[in-house]
């Protein structure tokens, strides 16, 4: 299966639960290397000031080419994917990848972690609790069986 993991620069647990998903035969997107050579995308790439940045300013920047090339990346392998991998705590953009799978009826699965509750995770296919589980949900035999 063609698995898009989708969370934090700031998340250690995602090169592990990419290395997992290898081990089960799965093909993974790692957005912190989409392409050989490719450390991923980093707003610091256009400006090393981008934190202070206006949101008119932000709004600009995202036609920018560096930026252009990364979204590029992450929507093509958005569209590649046969399923996507939340892994807590993240943000935004990974919910928004999520979030978008889950609109094209792909199956989803959530990788929780301590912390604050959140209703809308039920949208997900799977919930889990340990990277186990994760390999379970994406394994063929449970392939459209929600848990």
């Amino acid at each position: 299966m063609n698995v898009y993991v989708a969370s934090s620069w700031r998340n250690e647990r995602q090169p592990e639960v990419v290395a997992a998903l290898v081990r089960a035969d799965h093909t993974v997107y790692d957005f912190r290397h989409p392409a050989p050579g490719n450390n991923g995308f980093h707003w610091s790439d256009i400006d090393p000031e981008w934190k202070g940045w206006s949101a008119e300013r932000y709004r600009d920047l995202l036609r920018h080419p560096v930026a252009e090339r990364g979204f590029g990346f992450d929507m093509d392998a958005l569209h590649w994917c046969d399923a996507c991998v939340l892994v807590m705590p993240c943000g935004r953009s990974a919910h928004l990848e999520l979030g978008w799978c889950a609109g094209r009826g792909k199956p989803t699965v959530i990788l929780l972690s301590d912390g604050e509750p959140e209703l809308m995770y039920k949208i997900a296919t799977h919930v889990c609790v340990s990277l186990d589980e994760v390999v379970r949900a994406l394994s063929p035999e449970l392939q459209g069986v929600a848990a």
